[in-house]
């Protein structure tokens, strides 16, 4: 009795030289890291999706939307154009998706009534005060420290889909990142190291608030309040090796007379 071999039907010979020919991909399934802005957004927003995905019902209310402009035009366009300034873009969505080609603007765009709504987004620099936090230092010592910071919106598109409120959570993400910052840090070096820690904080803020949409210009801390009897022992300090200096520049002075 012979042995037979089967042969495979093509389809899956094909399959299989597919699959060992695959060349191993130079990124992850998740863009590995998002090297760039682009990349990033079409990964958060499912940019992958085919256009069009809005099914039957959304084209014929698109169709339908249309011929009503076209019926009640000219009064239409009092509805249907608007007008962003050169520093804000506006970021469109048609019966609940991201419509196509990013945010618009500047000058002047078009939308169909009832199926299309807009958020307009400011790009411009933004500054805010961050609270004075009280802060345990590494040496055991609680400073009160507040902070300004500067930032704008550099993805108008993520700022709007990942996040629901862009602004307050970059307020919240200072005011957290401020007191982890200066809990690793030494007295001493919050008071003479303040550019460091503001270059640093600036760095992990940029960081975090990225997938966000947003962009850190600067940090600056402003005040750094000791308590008060840290202070007076500070300043008790500083009076006694005042009087020390003068005490020995005082002798140096009388030895010279003498000799």
């Amino acid at each position: 009795m012979s042995n037979r071999v089967t042969p495979e039907p093509a389809e899956n010979v094909e399959l299989i030289m597919d699959s060992n020919n695959r060349k191993p991909s130079k990124t992850s399934d998740y863009g590995g890291g998002y090297s760039s802005a682009p990349d990033h957004r079409a990964e958060v927003i499912g940019a992958g999706e085919p256009e069009g995905g809005i099914g039957i019902c959304g084209w014929i209310l698109t169709v339908l939307s249309m011929v009503i402009v076209l019926c009640t035009c000219p009064f239409s366009l009092c509805v249907c154009i608007k007008v962003v300034q050169e520093y804000e873009r506006a970021v469109i969505f048609r019966l609940g998706r991201l419509l196509p080609g990013g945010a618009k603007g500047p000058g002047i765009f078009f939308i169909l009534p009832c199926i299309e709504s807009y958020t307009k987004v400011d790009l411009r620099t933004v500054s805010f005060d961050v609270p004075p936090q009280e802060v345990l230092t590494r040496d055991s010592v609680t400073v009160s420290v507040d902070a300004v910071v500067y930032y704008r919106v550099q993805n108008a598109t993520i700022s709007i889909a990942n996040v629901e409120n862009a602004n307050a959570s970059t307020r919240l993400l200072a005011q957290t990142t401020l007191r982890n910052v200066l809990g690793t840090k030494n007295l001493a070096e919050i008071l003479s190291d303040r550019e460091g820690i503001s270059h640093f904080m600036q760095s992990s803020l940029d960081e975090a608030t990225d997938p966000w949409g947003i962009k850190v210009e600067r940090v600056e801390i402003k005040d750094v309040r000791l308590p008060v009897q840290l202070q007076r022992a500070m300043a008790a300090e500083a009076e006694a090796a005042r009087e020390a200096r003068a005490k020995v520049r005082f002798s140096s002075i009388s030895h010279e007379f003498r000799v």
